[in-house]
Protein backbone atom coordinates (compact mmCIF):
# COMPACT_ATOMS: atom_id res chain seq x y z
CA UNK A 1 0.00 0.00 0.00
CA UNK A 2 1.35 3.42 -0.95
CA UNK A 3 1.26 6.02 1.81
CA UNK A 4 0.05 9.45 0.82
CA UNK A 5 2.02 11.93 2.93
CA UNK A 6 -0.51 14.62 2.12
CA UNK A 7 -3.06 12.79 4.30
CA UNK A 8 -2.59 13.90 7.88
CA UNK A 9 -3.96 12.33 11.07
CA UNK A 10 -6.00 14.85 13.07
CA UNK A 11 -5.33 13.12 16.40
CA UNK A 12 -1.55 12.59 16.13
CA UNK A 13 -0.85 15.65 14.05
CA UNK A 14 1.31 13.55 11.73
CA UNK A 15 1.35 13.70 7.96
CA UNK A 16 2.46 10.28 6.79
CA UNK A 17 3.28 7.30 8.99
CA UNK A 18 3.23 7.94 12.75
CA UNK A 19 5.85 6.35 14.95
CA UNK A 20 5.01 3.97 17.78
CA UNK A 21 6.13 6.43 20.45
CA UNK A 22 5.08 10.01 20.93
CA UNK A 23 8.60 10.90 22.03
CA UNK A 24 11.70 9.02 20.94
CA UNK A 25 15.30 9.43 22.05
CA UNK A 26 17.66 9.25 19.07
CA UNK A 27 21.42 9.35 18.65
CA UNK A 28 22.70 10.14 15.18
CA UNK A 29 26.20 9.52 16.56
CA UNK A 30 27.80 12.45 14.76
CA UNK A 31 28.60 15.26 17.19
CA UNK A 32 28.83 18.76 15.78
CA UNK A 33 32.46 19.50 15.01
CA UNK A 34 33.17 22.46 17.26
CA UNK A 35 36.87 21.64 17.69
CA UNK A 36 39.69 22.51 15.32
CA UNK A 37 42.73 20.24 15.48
CA UNK A 38 45.97 21.65 14.07
CA UNK A 39 48.76 19.19 13.32
CA UNK A 40 51.98 21.20 13.02
CA UNK A 41 54.48 19.08 11.13
CA UNK A 42 57.09 18.88 8.36
CA UNK A 43 57.80 16.33 5.61
CA UNK A 44 61.23 15.44 7.07
CA UNK A 45 60.17 15.24 10.74
CA UNK A 46 61.24 11.79 11.96
CA UNK A 47 59.12 11.86 15.11
CA UNK A 48 56.09 12.71 12.94
CA UNK A 49 56.82 9.50 11.02
CA UNK A 50 57.07 7.65 14.33
CA UNK A 51 53.69 9.09 15.34
CA UNK A 52 51.90 7.80 12.21
CA UNK A 53 50.48 4.57 13.79
CA UNK A 54 48.99 6.34 16.82
CA UNK A 55 47.80 9.44 15.03
CA UNK A 56 46.17 7.38 12.26
CA UNK A 57 44.14 5.54 14.87
CA UNK A 58 43.23 8.75 16.69
CA UNK A 59 41.92 10.33 13.48
CA UNK A 60 40.05 7.19 12.43
CA UNK A 61 38.31 6.70 15.76
CA UNK A 62 37.85 10.28 17.00
CA UNK A 63 37.97 12.37 13.83
CA UNK A 64 34.20 12.93 14.01
CA UNK A 65 34.86 15.37 16.86
CA UNK A 66 37.19 17.77 15.07
CA UNK A 67 38.03 19.60 11.88
CA UNK A 68 41.55 18.49 10.93
CA UNK A 69 44.17 20.95 9.67
CA UNK A 70 47.74 20.14 8.65
CA UNK A 71 50.10 23.08 9.23
CA UNK A 72 53.63 22.93 7.81
CA UNK A 73 56.20 24.55 10.05
CA UNK A 74 59.43 24.67 8.01
CA UNK A 75 61.85 22.35 9.81
CA UNK A 76 64.83 22.96 7.52
CA UNK A 77 65.20 25.90 5.15
CA UNK A 78 68.79 25.02 4.30
CA UNK A 79 72.01 23.77 5.83
CA UNK A 80 74.30 26.54 7.03
CA UNK A 81 77.99 26.55 7.69
CA UNK A 82 77.38 26.40 11.43
CA UNK A 83 75.33 24.10 13.69
CA UNK A 84 71.63 23.72 12.90
CA UNK A 85 70.48 22.04 16.12
CA UNK A 86 73.48 21.93 18.48
CA UNK A 87 71.34 21.01 21.51
CA UNK A 88 70.64 17.67 19.83
CA UNK A 89 74.07 17.28 18.29
CA UNK A 90 72.93 18.19 14.77
CA UNK A 91 75.71 20.12 13.05
CA UNK A 92 75.20 18.77 9.53
CA UNK A 93 73.21 16.23 7.49
CA UNK A 94 75.35 13.26 8.54
CA UNK A 95 74.40 13.83 12.18
CA UNK A 96 70.74 13.38 11.23
CA UNK A 97 71.33 9.86 9.87
CA UNK A 98 72.18 8.33 13.24
CA UNK A 99 69.36 10.18 14.99
CA UNK A 100 66.83 9.00 12.39
CA UNK A 101 67.97 5.38 12.75
CA UNK A 102 67.46 5.60 16.52
CA UNK A 103 63.95 6.97 16.04
CA UNK A 104 63.17 4.20 13.55
CA UNK A 105 64.45 1.43 15.81
CA UNK A 106 62.65 2.83 18.87
CA UNK A 107 59.32 3.38 17.10
CA UNK A 108 59.51 0.40 14.71
CA UNK A 109 58.53 2.72 11.86
CA UNK A 110 61.47 1.90 9.57
CA UNK A 111 64.00 4.63 8.83
CA UNK A 112 67.07 3.91 6.71
CA UNK A 113 68.73 7.29 7.18
CA UNK A 114 71.82 6.64 5.03
CA UNK A 115 70.44 9.10 2.49
CA UNK A 116 71.48 11.93 4.81
CA UNK A 117 75.10 10.84 4.37
CA UNK A 118 75.07 9.97 0.66
CA UNK A 119 72.56 12.43 -0.83
CA UNK A 120 71.13 14.61 1.95
CA UNK A 121 67.89 16.53 1.77
CA UNK A 122 69.02 20.15 1.53
CA UNK A 123 65.69 21.72 2.51
CA UNK A 124 62.20 20.63 3.56
CA UNK A 125 60.72 23.67 1.80
CA UNK A 126 60.41 22.17 -1.74
CA UNK A 127 58.17 19.21 -0.73
CA UNK A 128 56.30 21.54 1.64
CA UNK A 129 55.50 23.88 -1.26
CA UNK A 130 54.34 20.90 -3.32
CA UNK A 131 52.00 20.01 -0.46
CA UNK A 132 50.54 23.53 -0.46
CA UNK A 133 50.01 23.53 -4.25
CA UNK A 134 48.22 20.16 -4.10
CA UNK A 135 46.12 21.43 -1.18
CA UNK A 136 45.17 24.57 -3.12
CA UNK A 137 44.30 22.75 -6.34
CA UNK A 138 43.05 19.37 -5.13
CA UNK A 139 42.08 19.68 -1.46
CA UNK A 140 43.32 18.56 1.95
CA UNK A 141 42.81 14.83 1.48
CA UNK A 142 45.00 14.61 -1.62
CA UNK A 143 47.64 16.85 -0.02
CA UNK A 144 47.79 14.64 3.07
CA UNK A 145 48.03 11.59 0.82
CA UNK A 146 51.08 13.21 -0.78
CA UNK A 147 52.62 13.96 2.63
CA UNK A 148 52.26 10.35 3.72
CA UNK A 149 53.72 9.06 0.46
CA UNK A 150 56.65 11.50 0.65
CA UNK A 151 57.47 10.30 4.17
CA UNK A 152 57.40 6.67 3.07
CA UNK A 153 59.80 7.51 0.26
CA UNK A 154 62.15 9.47 2.51
CA UNK A 155 62.30 7.43 5.68
CA UNK A 156 61.63 3.87 4.57
CA UNK A 157 62.78 3.84 0.95
CA UNK A 158 65.64 6.35 1.25
CA UNK A 159 64.59 8.76 -1.52
CA UNK A 160 65.53 12.44 -1.54
CA UNK A 161 62.03 13.93 -1.52
CA UNK A 162 63.33 17.46 -2.17
CA UNK A 163 64.77 16.50 -5.58
CA UNK A 164 62.61 17.61 -8.48
CA UNK A 165 62.45 14.22 -10.21
CA UNK A 166 61.45 12.46 -6.98
CA UNK A 167 58.77 15.07 -6.23
CA UNK A 168 57.37 14.69 -9.76
CA UNK A 169 57.23 10.89 -9.39
CA UNK A 170 55.60 11.14 -5.95
CA UNK A 171 52.89 13.48 -7.22
CA UNK A 172 52.34 11.47 -10.40
CA UNK A 173 51.82 8.31 -8.32
CA UNK A 174 48.76 10.01 -6.80
CA UNK A 175 47.18 10.35 -10.25
CA UNK A 176 48.02 14.05 -10.56
CA UNK A 177 50.12 16.01 -13.06
CA UNK A 178 53.45 15.80 -11.27
CA UNK A 179 55.41 18.05 -13.57
CA UNK A 180 52.83 20.85 -13.56
CA UNK A 181 52.40 20.77 -9.79
CA UNK A 182 56.13 20.69 -9.02
CA UNK A 183 56.75 23.54 -11.45
CA UNK A 184 54.00 25.57 -9.76
CA UNK A 185 55.59 24.78 -6.41
CA UNK A 186 58.68 26.74 -7.48
CA UNK A 187 56.66 29.97 -7.74
CA UNK A 188 56.48 32.88 -5.32
CA UNK A 189 52.77 32.16 -4.87
CA UNK A 190 53.58 28.68 -3.53
CA UNK A 191 56.13 30.11 -1.10
CA UNK A 192 53.54 32.65 0.05
CA UNK A 193 51.09 29.81 0.79
CA UNK A 194 53.81 28.13 2.82
CA UNK A 195 54.62 31.39 4.63
CA UNK A 196 50.97 31.54 5.71
CA UNK A 197 51.41 28.14 7.35
CA UNK A 198 54.58 29.36 9.08
CA UNK A 199 52.66 32.37 10.44
CA UNK A 200 49.85 30.14 11.70
CA UNK A 201 52.31 27.78 13.39
CA UNK A 202 53.89 30.78 15.14
CA UNK A 203 50.47 32.09 16.19
CA UNK A 204 49.61 28.67 17.63
CA UNK A 205 52.83 28.75 19.64
CA UNK A 206 54.26 25.65 17.96
CA UNK A 207 58.04 25.54 18.24
CA UNK A 208 58.69 21.81 17.79
CA UNK A 209 57.42 18.94 15.67
CA UNK A 210 55.05 17.24 15.97
CA UNK A 211 52.76 19.65 17.83
CA UNK A 212 49.04 18.95 18.02
CA UNK A 213 46.76 21.74 19.14
CA UNK A 214 43.03 21.37 19.76
CA UNK A 215 40.99 24.58 19.98
CA UNK A 216 37.30 25.02 20.80
CA UNK A 217 34.79 27.69 19.78
CA UNK A 218 35.98 29.95 22.62
CA UNK A 219 39.52 29.83 21.18
CA UNK A 220 40.75 27.88 24.19
CA UNK A 221 42.55 24.62 23.80
CA UNK A 222 45.28 22.14 24.60
CA UNK A 223 48.74 21.83 23.08
CA UNK A 224 50.48 18.46 22.93
CA UNK A 225 54.13 18.45 21.86
CA UNK A 226 55.97 15.34 20.72
CA UNK A 227 54.97 11.81 19.78
CA UNK A 228 52.61 10.56 22.51
CA UNK A 229 50.37 7.59 23.26
CA UNK A 230 46.77 7.33 22.04
CA UNK A 231 45.46 7.83 25.59
CA UNK A 232 47.31 11.15 25.75
CA UNK A 233 45.50 12.53 22.70
CA UNK A 234 42.14 11.13 23.84
CA UNK A 235 42.68 12.83 27.21
CA UNK A 236 43.30 16.13 25.42
CA UNK A 237 40.13 15.64 23.38
CA UNK A 238 38.22 14.89 26.58
CA UNK A 239 39.25 18.25 28.00
CA UNK A 240 37.92 19.93 24.86
CA UNK A 241 34.59 18.10 24.68
CA UNK A 242 33.84 17.91 28.39
CA UNK A 243 33.13 14.22 27.91
CA UNK A 244 34.92 11.95 30.36
CA UNK A 245 35.30 9.32 27.63
CA UNK A 246 34.83 10.59 24.06
CA UNK A 247 33.00 8.02 21.95
CA UNK A 248 35.33 6.09 19.69
CA UNK A 249 34.21 4.80 16.32
CA UNK A 250 34.97 1.21 15.41
CA UNK A 251 38.33 0.80 13.70
CA UNK A 252 38.00 0.46 9.91
CA UNK A 253 38.59 -2.92 8.31
CA UNK A 254 42.21 -3.68 7.47
CA UNK A 255 41.25 -4.25 3.83
CA UNK A 256 39.86 -0.72 3.65
CA UNK A 257 43.05 0.83 5.05
CA UNK A 258 45.23 -1.12 2.62
CA UNK A 259 43.28 0.32 -0.29
CA UNK A 260 44.71 3.74 0.64
CA UNK A 261 48.39 3.02 1.28
CA UNK A 262 50.89 0.46 2.47
CA UNK A 263 50.97 -0.29 6.17
CA UNK A 264 53.89 -1.26 8.36
CA UNK A 265 53.49 -3.92 11.03
CA UNK A 266 53.54 -1.35 13.83
CA UNK A 267 50.66 0.56 12.21
CA UNK A 268 48.46 -2.54 12.13
CA UNK A 269 49.40 -3.52 15.68
CA UNK A 270 48.52 -0.08 17.05
CA UNK A 271 45.28 0.20 15.08
CA UNK A 272 43.93 -3.14 16.31
CA UNK A 273 45.60 -3.53 19.75
CA UNK A 274 47.77 -6.44 18.67
CA UNK A 275 50.94 -7.85 20.12
CA UNK A 276 53.65 -8.44 17.49
CA UNK A 277 53.14 -12.19 17.93
CA UNK A 278 49.45 -11.82 17.02
CA UNK A 279 49.99 -9.88 13.79
CA UNK A 280 50.29 -12.71 11.27
CA UNK A 281 47.20 -14.57 12.50
CA UNK A 282 45.21 -11.32 12.40
CA UNK A 283 46.29 -10.52 8.85
CA UNK A 284 45.52 -14.09 7.72
CA UNK A 285 42.03 -13.82 9.24
CA UNK A 286 41.28 -10.37 7.81
CA UNK A 287 42.68 -10.55 4.27
CA UNK A 288 42.43 -12.96 1.36
CA UNK A 289 45.90 -13.99 0.15
CA UNK A 290 45.30 -12.66 -3.36
CA UNK A 291 44.45 -9.15 -2.08
CA UNK A 292 47.83 -8.17 -0.63
CA UNK A 293 51.58 -8.63 -0.67
CA UNK A 294 53.72 -9.05 2.43
CA UNK A 295 57.23 -7.59 2.29
CA UNK A 296 60.04 -6.74 4.69
CA UNK A 297 62.22 -3.68 5.17
CA UNK A 298 64.91 -3.11 7.78
CA UNK A 299 63.63 -6.06 9.79
CA UNK A 300 60.00 -4.88 9.79
CA UNK A 301 57.12 -6.37 7.82
CA UNK A 302 54.90 -4.21 5.70
CA UNK A 303 51.79 -4.94 3.67
CA UNK A 304 50.71 -3.63 0.30
CA UNK A 305 47.21 -3.98 -1.13
CA UNK A 306 46.87 -5.29 -4.70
Amino acid sequence: MTNNNLMCDLETGVCGVAGDDEMEIIDLNEPTKTIDLYYVTDPICSHCWALEPTFRRFKEQYGHYFNFHTVLGGLLEKWHGGPVDPANGIFGPADVAGHWREVGEYSRMPIDGSLMIDNPVQSSFPPSRVYKVIQKNHGDEKANEYLRHAREELFAFNQNIAEKSVMINNVTSLGLDGEAIVNEAESEVAQQLLNEDFALAAKLGARGFPTIIMVNEENKGVKIVGSRSLDYYVSGLSKMTGEEEPKAKQQPALSKLLQKELLFAKEIEVMYDLEPSELQAFVDAQLKPETYEEKELLGEKYFVGK
